[in-house]
């Protein structure tokens, strides 16, 4: 579809879009500036179709005040599609199947996702278990248990492929179905180390995102899309959070999206416990085991003994690189002494991102994801301008 398609020069009545054109077309318009969900499902409901409402958008936008408007070239949408072909992703569009009933229920629904993976996962029942990046040990093994017994018992677990809580939840599940919501694009695997668990789950269970493919997930795409891990899910689980992380932000989008909300006590002494102790003490279900996870759920809402799928076979389990838990442990220990560095050449006056990264003579390829780490965490903020400081 060209842009002589959207205005035809013939006296003749155009042929109808066909469904490709028309995918296209929404992905198109999706993807244009300032054009957000609402703002994309009330353009369609206006014109009829992605196809008019691109034809259409123009003026609106300049009857907003917004002069010299463009939208997105179809050159950029095209690079989409070859680059899903290239990582093996498929397009998933809202209303077909097996897009989840639960998630089209969501006033703010994507309207596609990105898939790299068995899509069946998406028709099974799902529960959602997040929690702390710097989990403690106790932690993980209650993570790790969580999900081992809740795949037994037919669901699949779906978290955000975090280090943490979010990898030893999808590792325990990997055998019965895990699927993981990515921030970025659904080729963008963050964070690295984690890239070995990211091809397991692609080659056993389902990796997605709503984002384009290509897009590096930056601070402001995590909330994002933690709806969408609580929006697939009846009920969300939270292992070990802070008083203020992503993962309480996972349990209030599940509150308003009315499902249930679980969480594990812990230490009051520790702060990684804070956040869900505070959850337990405003009226979330207190979580032992797998069992208090079921008894909570409605009948309805739980697995059919045939809907929990067997162990794939040995053979496919292979054909991802195996998961090297001795690597994982070394990449930490370099990520948390970059950590270090960037924090102790950072004050409360902000100072220049490039300035930094000269000063740190790291890439800039290796000092971004640390900058986004340290930025989810609350330590450091972004400033106009492209500057940082610290915030502790």
């Amino acid at each position: 579809m060209t842009d002589k398609d959207l205005h035809p020069s013939s006296t003749h009545p155009p042929l109808p879009p066909t469904q490709e054109d028309e995918q296209f077309a929404r992905l198109r318009l999706l993807r244009s500036r300032r054009v957000g969900i609402s703002t994309y499902r009330r353009l369609l409901d206006e014109h009829g179709s992605a196809t008019n409402a691109l034809t259409a958008l123009p003026e609106v936008a300049h009857a907003a005040g917004i002069s010299d408007y463009r939208i997105c070239p179809e050159g950029v949408v095209q690079a989409e599609l070859n680059a899903a072909r290239a990582a093996g992703a498929r397009l998933l569009v809202e209303g077909q199947a097996p897009y989840p009933d639960l998630l089209c229920d969501l006033p703010d629904a994507p309207p596609f996702l990105w898939l790299i993976g068995d899509p069946a996962l998406l028709t099974r029942p799902m529960i959602s278990l997040v929690g702390a990046r710097n989990a403690s040990s106790l932690g993980l093994r209650m993570a790790r248990t969580l999900a081992a017994e809740l795949g037994e018992a037919g669901f699949v677990v779906v978290s955000g492929l975090a280090r943490g809580i979010d990898a030893a939840a999808h590792e325990a599940a990997l055998a019965r179905g895990t699927i993981a919501v990515q921030a970025g694009g659904v080729d963008i695997i963050y964070p690295s180390e984690n890239a070995a668990l990211a091809d397991q789950i692609a080659a056993q269970g389902l990796r997605l995102s709503e984002q384009p493919m290509g897009l590096q997930p930056m601070a402001r795409h995590f909330p994002r899309r933690n709806r969408i891990i609580s929006g697939l899910s009846r009920a969300t689980v939270v292992v070990e959070a802070a008083a203020r992380s992503g993962s309480l932000i996972t349990a209030r989008d599940a509150l308003d999206q009315g499902r249930e909300v679980l969480a594990v006590p812990g230490h009051p002494m520790d702060a990684r416990a804070a956040g869900g102790n505070m959850l337990i003490r405003d009226g979330a279900v207190l979580i032992r085991s797998a069992a208090d996870v079921l008894e909570v759920l409605p009948d309805m809402h739980r697995p059919t003994a045939n809907t929990a799928t067997p162990a794939k076979p040995a053979s496919r389990q292979t054909s991802a690189r195996p998961f090297r838990a001795t690597q994982a442990r070394s990449n930490t220990g370099s990520i948390a002494k970059l950590h270090a560095r960037i924090l102790s050449r950072l004050g409360h006056a902000p100072i220049a991102e490039d300035q930094l990264i000269r000063d740190l003579q790291v890439p800039s390829t290796t000092v971004a994801p640390a900058l986004l780490d340290l930025e989810l965490e609350g330590q450091i903020e972004r400033q106009p301008g492209g500057l940082l400081s610290r915030t502790v």
